[in-house]
C-alpha cells in the first residue's frame, strides 16, 4: 500500500543503498591503496575523495535518522486502514516483513550514530589513523542497509488491505504464546525494581567514565543492559501505568497523541543515550595512538556526560508516567 510517506521512505531506502554503494567503491580503494606517507597522485585523489564521501555519508545517515522515525510514525498512521489494526503493531503483523524492517532500522541507527562519531575522532588526527577500520565497518554496514531496502519494499508492497490483522492484544498479553507474551508477563514490580537497579548501574558507570576519561567499554556494555532492561519495563509494567490500565502492554500505543506523544519522550532519549555510550566504547581504545590521544581525551567525556543527560531524562519521563498515573495497584503488585 503506497501513500507520500511509504513512498518517501522507499525513495530515502534507494538513495540510502546507492550512495552507500558508492562509498563501498571508494572504501575498497581505501583498503587496498591508503598510504598517507606516500605522496603519490593516488594518494593525494584518495585524500580529497575521502572528504566527499565522508560528507556523503554523514547525510545518508542522517537520512537514516529520520527514515526510522518516519517509518514508526507510517505503521501509527496506516492502523487505520487495516481491519484489526490498531496501532503499529498490527502493521507490522500484516506479513512477515514488518519486524525485520524496524529490526534492521534500528540497528542502523545505532551502526550509523558509530560511524559518525569514530568519522570525526578520525578527522581529529592528521594522520587519519582510523579510515581503514572506518570504511571497514562500512563495509559491514552495505548488507544491512540493502537487506533494509529490499525487506520494507516487501513489507509496503505485500499489504493486502483485506486481510484481517492481529494487534497489540494478542501479541502482547500474558495469554499469548511467544517471545512479547513472556516479556508481558514479567511481574511489574520485578521490572521496574530491575530498571531502577540498570539505571543506577549506568548512571554510575557513565560518571566514571567520564571523570576518568578512559574505561568507555564498562559504560557499553551497561549501556546494552540498561536498554534491554528499559524495553522489558516499558512493555511489561510503564506502559501499563501510561494507559491506566493493567493489562494494555502494547509499546507502541503510548506513541499515539491520545497519550501525550509519551512514547517518543521515551524512545527517543533512551536510544540517543544507548548509541553514544555504545559509541564511546569505539571511541576508548584509540587513545593509545599519538595523533589521537588528545581527541579521545577530549571527546570520551561528551559522549559520557551526554548519554547520561538523555538516560536520565528517559528516566525522569519514565518516572513520571508512573507517579502520575491514575492506575494504583498498591496491595496487587506492591
Amino acid at each position: 500500500m503506497l501513500n507520500p510517506a511509504t513512498l518517501a521512505l522507499l525513495l530515502v531506502s534507494i538513495l540510502v543503498s546507492m550512495m552507500l554503494l558508492v562509498a563501498t567503491a571508494f572504501a575498497f580503494r581505501i583498503l587496498h591503496h591508503w598510504d598517507i606517507q606516500s605522496g603519490s597522485e593516488l594518494q593525494l585523489r584518495l585524500e580529497r575523495g575521502t572528504y566527499l564521501v565522508s560528507t556523503l555519508l554523514i547525510w545518508a545517515f542522517l537520512f537514516e535518522f529520520l527514515s526510522l522515525l518516519l517509518f514508526i510514525y507510517n505503521a501509527e498512521a496506516l492502523s487505520g486502514q487495516f481491519v484489526g489494526a490498531m496501532c503499529a503493531t498490527g502493521v507490522l503483523n500484516l506479513n512477515p516483513w514488518g519486524w525485520p524492517t524496524l529490526f534492521l532500522k534500528i540497528t542502523m541507527f545505532f551502526v550509523a550514530v558509530i560511524w559518525l562519531v569514530l568519522n570525526y575522532l578520525d578527522n581529529q588526527g592528521y594522520d587519519y589513523p582510523l579510515i581503514r577500520f572506518k570504511y571497514a565497518l562500512l563495509l559491514l554496514a552495505l548488507p544491512l542497509v540493502i537487506g533494509e531496502t529490499i525487506v520494507q519494499w516487501l513489507h509496503f508492497t505485500e499489504m493486502e488491505p483485506n486481510l484481517i490483522t492481529s494487534c497489540c492484544g494478542t501479541l502482547f498479553s500474558a495469554d499469548a504464546q511467544g517471545v512479547s507474551a513472556e516479556v508481558s508477563g514479567i511481574a511489574p514490580a520485578q521490572s521496574i525494581v530491575t530498571l531502577a537497579i540498570s539505571a543506577i548501574l549506568v548512571i554510575a558507570a557513565g560518571v566514571w567514565v567520564a571523570l576518568r576519561g578512559w574505561g568507555g567499554w564498562l559504560l557499553s556494555i551497561a549501556a546494552i543492559v540498561a536498554f534491554v532492561v528499559a524495553i522489558l519495563a516499558i512493555i511489561s509494567s510503564i506502559s501499563l501505568y501510561i494507559y491506566e490500565h493493567p493489562h494494555h502492554h502494547c509499546p507502541f500505543c503510548i506513541l499515539k497523541q491520545g497519550h501525550g506523544y509519551v512514547g517518543y519522550f521515551l524512545y527517543i532519549p533512551l536510544f540517543l543515550a544507548t548509541s553514544l555510550a555504545l559509541s564511546a566504547g569505539f571511541v576508548s581504545p584509540w587513545r593509545k595512538i599519538l595523533s589521537l590521544s588528545h581527541a579521545v581525551a577530549d571527546l570520551l567525556p561528551v559522549l559520557s556526560w551526554l548519554s547520561q543527560f538523555f538516560f536520565i531524562q528517559f528516566y525522569l519521563t519514565a518516572a513520571w508516567s508512573v507517579w502520575f498515573s491514575r492506575l494504583t495497584m498498591m496491595e496487587v503488585w506492591w
